[in-house]
């Protein structure tokens, strides 16, 4: 049997680590499936998240998968393809990777005489796209403009600019289905078999590299590893004090840290702070930005 593809793409914090976990407890319960994280740092937060759902996950620390590194991302897929025979696999590419990069790795045919891509699907942030797109163009537009799915998030936090995005993503891709509801009113059958008869009849050349970007050239990381135990209101103190004065440009910061309440899951976007107790362990925090101070960072977060 061949196996099926999903590719969930989207930029920093648009919540591709939420819609894998709701994916496998509703629809892929009783197949066997394997996680493929292209995170973009030195270790990925996510696989850990995501390695207590009971999947396999490979991970592939290496940037964005781009031309130069697809070699290693084609025989990565072709070895859990001969590993592990799974019925799934999930392809979660890093918040500022090019979703054309995973689309053309995928046509290999070491991997189509195996596997077949099922379906591609972006999550963007109401909030925060419009932002996104004025100054991440390249990659943010690439993402859209290569899906067959767009999955809007936080609408029901922000049901008044859901127009605004739905708008936006149909001006980069008119042919793509936009799902628009809050999460917990949509199933996740209707997610991954939305109607995309346009995969038929829209090819998207954007495979090209002479001119491409690699997310390197455009964006820091900055990986902490400290065995400080925080209290909570410490944490917070702190990563209020690197939003607050800037060390660089701070766009996304997540991680699995130590608490005097045990291990503590951290998400931070711009103006949105999330700490929540984590039963995964872990004493990391990765910091994706541009300019980043990494010398004041390593020592806000590690410094008694």
């Amino acid at each position: 049997m061949t196996t099926e593809i999903y590719i969930i793409s989207g930029f920093l914090g648009a919540g591709k680590t939420t819609l894998i976990q709701k994916l496998i407890k509703e629809s892929f319960q009783k197949d066997k499936v394997v996680l493929i994280e292209n995170d973009f740092g030195e270790i990925s937060i996510d696989a850990a998240l995501l390695k207590s759902s009971g999947i396999e996950v490979k991970e592939i620390n290496a940037g964005c998968i781009c031309c130069s590194l697809s070699g290693d991302f084609v025989k990565a897929v072709k070895e859990l393809l001969d590993r592990f025979h799974p019925d799934k696999i999930i392809i979660e590419p890093s918040g500022v990777g090019k979703l054309s990069d995973i689309v053309k790795a995928c046509s290999d045919q070491r991997i189509q005489q195996l596997a077949k891509v099922k379906s591609k699907i972006t999550i963007v942030d109401v909030k925060r796209c419009k932002v996104y797109l004025h100054n991440f163009g390249e990659f943010f537009e690439d993402q859209i403009e290569n899906a067959d799915v767009v999955l809007l998030s936080h609408t029901e936090n922000f049901p008044d600019k859901i127009r605004d995005a739905y708008n936006l993503i149909k001006s980069l891709n008119p042919n793509s289905t936009i799902l628009s509801k809050p999460w917990n009113q949509i199933g996740a059958t209707e997610i991954l078999y939305s109607e995309h008869e346009h995969k038929k009849n829209v090819h998207h050349n954007h495979f090209g590299c002479e001119h491409n970007h690699w997310a390197e050239e455009f964006f820091d990381t900055v990986t902490i590893h400290t065995k400080k135990i925080f209290s909570i209101d410490d944490l917070e103190a702190r990563i209020l004090d690197m939003e607050k004065n800037a060390k660089g440009t701070i766009l996304r910061a997540k991680g699995i840290l130590r608490s005097t309440n045990g291990y503590v899951n951290v998400q931070y976007l711009p103006g949105d702070i999330r700490i929540t107790n984590c039963t995964t362990s872990g004493e990391m925090l990765c910091i994706i930005g541009q300019n980043l101070n990494q010398q004041e960072l390593h020592n806000l977060f590690s410094e008694e």
